[in-house]
């Protein structure tokens, strides 16, 4: 199987590929706009933040969270 990332330009070629994918001759997925979704999500957090954490301060909070949840 392959992968393409397809720009779809006219209307038209859009009909086209879900003729195909009505035959069973493709499959169509949606991945890459949730893709797309999630990297615009982290620009939006990232652009609020004045720093971005160091990997030993992602580790430490997710120490903690781990420690309170397994405390439980």
């Amino acid at each position: 199987m392959e992968a393409l990332t397809i720009e779809i330009i006219n209307p038209k070629a859009k009909k086209l590929l879900f003729n195909l994918a009505d035959l069973n001759l493709i499959s169509i997925s949606n991945t890459l706009t949730i893709d797309n979704e999630f990297d615009d999500l982290l620009r939006k957090l990232r652009s609020k933040s004045d720093s971005i954490p160091s990997l030993n301060e992602i580790t430490e909070e997710v120490e903690i969270i781990r420690t309170a949840r397994y405390a439980e």
